[in-house]
Parts: C-alpha cells; structure tokens; sequence
C-alpha cells in the first residue's frame, strides 16, 4: 500500500508556483494538460486543475475561497518561523500564529487557493510527548 496526496487548485501554474516556493518541492512528471506531479516530501503531490464550479464529490462543488475541511495536510518542518516566513511569502495566508505546545510548535495557515494546512516544528520527543502508556 501508498499514499499519493492529490489537491485540486484553479489555475495549474499558479499552484505549481506556489507549492514550489513555499515548501521548496521540484516538478515531476506532467500527466496531460491538467496534472502536474510535484516531489520532495515523503509522498508525491498530484495538483489537479480543476475549475471551480465544477463537481468535487456528490452534489458538491469546488470552491477556491477559504473552506475548511476535515482533512488537511500538517507539514513537518525543522525551523517553524522559516517555514511560515516562506510559504506566506509564496501567497499562503497565516490564520493561527505560532503556538508552543508541550510536543512542539504549530502555524495554521491557508494556501491561496483556500486549503488549509499546518507547520509542525516538534519539540523534545515530538508526540511521545503527550503520549499515554499502552
């Protein structure tokens, strides 16, 4: 089993310029006009262009504003202030500053196309932290 992390964006180039700048990841394959394969985390990103307005999943439809949704990406980064420094100056948005938690250090932040996603700096342990005994 794999794990691929696909991410629906309006405009192709722009996401592509965006996820390059902000978390330093290089093209890889183009797969048609509307899919670019982005690498340098443990997982390939696929961005999907997509419309907006178009159908997403049932009844729903894509929309690029800010929208929150149960699922989002946390990004594991060894220096949080760098991290948030470089994904706002690529175009994110920072809605939740840095905060400090027993396991490590958090930023929220949104993509310019209105996904959330988290910067993790994990502190000592990391998780084991928190963690209760088995």
């Amino acid at each position: 089993m794999s794990f691929l992390l696909n991410i629906d964006v309006p405009d192709l180039k722009a996401g592509e310029r965006f996820y390059r700048e902000a978390f330093g990841l290089e093209t890889g394959r183009r797969l048609g006009d509307g899919v670019v394969e982005l690498l340098g985390w443990p997982v390939p990103v696929y961005l999907l262009e997509k419309p907006a307005g178009s159908v997403g999943a049932g009844a729903d439809r894509r929309r690029y504003e800010r929208h929150w949704t149960p699922m989002h990406a946390d990004v594991v980064v060894s220096d949080i202030e760098a991290a948030v420094a470089r994904a706002v100056g690529a175009g994110a948005t920072l809605e939740v500053e840095i905060a400090t938690h027993a396991w490590g250090r958090i930023a929220m932040l949104a993509d310019p196309f209105g996904h959330g996603f988290c910067l993790i700096q994990f502190l000592g342990r990391g998780y084991d932290e928190i963690a209760l005994p088995a």
